[in-house]
């Protein structure tokens, strides 16, 4: 990663003038809607749960027009939770989060567009009051989402933290994890899907200011990306959906040749002092309660483990720390876990884990989108 990558970077990590000038720029005035993207990366993931896209289509038709996030990366569960939306634009996830999390929730959604917020903020206090809200549970603020003090955001202030196509146009990434990871409180989660590549970009791809824009010059070779954020404390990322991004402009295809670009929806708990780099096994079981309206009968925790409602499973001490080992993790509520770790008995499944970044069907841009 480039050190010259910062908030007065010009040049090295995106187009030549200041890249959050440039982002501005193309979100708030030269986009008018999502129709004006040039490609699909925006819109390459798949279908939303049937709760989510509920909720979606009950959300302020000029918000979704202005939305240009991909996915929908809000986990379900998060009934009187503190969520923090890292580049919300016309805050799409804040309203349906806001839903999610009820009255005695909240949910803060941070941009630095003018034009965005003020999108966002026209509708807010008309969609909780027919949620049924005494006050509305969520605000917007403006800033920088590498800056997430500045803004007001105090440490240990959140328990999920999401965001949607966002962090690949940031120019300092490990600031951003960073950040993201001092606001969460202990057992929080960094729930949120953007855009990664299977290969490091070269210069001319990432100094275009279409592809910039696009969310495809800013992205990272998603080796790079899993390494950075096990160094913020990240300790084990788990992939939970990928999607395959579709150029589908001639000019923008010869330009980044036989890059492959990949919508991901990653989760990063921070546990601290419970998650290792490496599945470790502890002879532990963690039954999943069933408890998450929308999972009664089974819940994904990633595209490796999956809960069926009151059965006992296996799992490594990464997965019962995630899930609710001590109760620390936002999801232990939801689960029992049995067992501790006085005894170590190696490596998780006896052996090295396959990688879980395995190349998903195309989406196209015609087909399913959330957009």
């Amino acid at each position: 990663m480039s050190k010259c990558c910062g908030p007065k970077a010009k040049g090295c990590c995106g187009p030549k003038k200041d890249p959050h000038e440039f982002v501005e720029e193309y979100y708030g005035k030269i986009l008018s809607s999502s129709k004006d993207l040039k490609t699909n990366a925006c819109c390459a993931a798949g279908r939303p749960h049937p709760r989510l896209a509920k909720l979606m289509s009950e959300v302020p038709a000029e918000i979704l027009a202005k939305f240009y996030g991909c996915g929908a990366p809000l986990p379900l569960g998060i009934e009187g939770k503190r969520v923090l939306d890292l580049g919300s634009g016309s805050g799409r996830d804040c309203y349906v989060a806001a839903a999610l999390v009820g009255e005695s929730g909240h949910v803060t959604g941070i941009d630095m567009t003018d034009e965005q917020l003020g999108v966002a903020r026209s509708h807010l206090e008309a969609y909780t009051g027919a949620l049924g809200y005494s006050a509305p549970n969520m605000k917007f603020v403006k800033g920088h989402i590498e800056f997430l003090e500045d803004a007001g955001v105090e440490g240990e202030s959140v328990d999920v933290v999401i965001s949607n196509c966002v962090v690949n146009l940031s120019p300092d990434k490990p600031r951003v994890l960073r950040e993201v990871y001092r606001a969460l409180a202990p057992g929080g989660e960094f729930y949120f899907s953007d855009v990664y590549c299977d290969r490091r970009l070269p210069e001319g791809v990432r100094k275009d200011k279409i592809l910039w824009g696009e969310c495809l010059a800013g992205a990272l070779y998603y080796k790079d990306f899993e390494r950075m954020a096990r160094e913020t404390g990240f300790g084990d990322p788990r992939v939970l959906s990928t999607s395959r991004i579709t150029v589908q402009n001639a000019e923008l295809e010869n330009l980044v040749g036989e890059a492959k670009f990949y919508s991901i929806t990653y989760r990063l708990f921070k546990i601290p002092n419970k998650i290792e780099t490496t599945e470790e096994d502890y002879g532990q079981i963690a039954v999943y309660k069933g408890t998450i309206e929308g999972h009664e009968h089974a819940y994904k925790l990633d595209d490796r483990y999956r809960f069926e409602t009151g059965k006992p499973m296996a799992v490594s001490g990464n997965v019962a720390a995630m899930v609710g080992e001590d109760g620390i993790s936002w999801l232990s509520p939801h689960f029992q876990v049995i067992g501790e770790r006085s005894v170590h008995y190696g490596v998780f499944g006896g052996g090295r884990i396959a990688t879980s970044f395995d190349p998903a069907p195309s989406a196209s841009a015609t087909g399913a989108s959330c957009c």
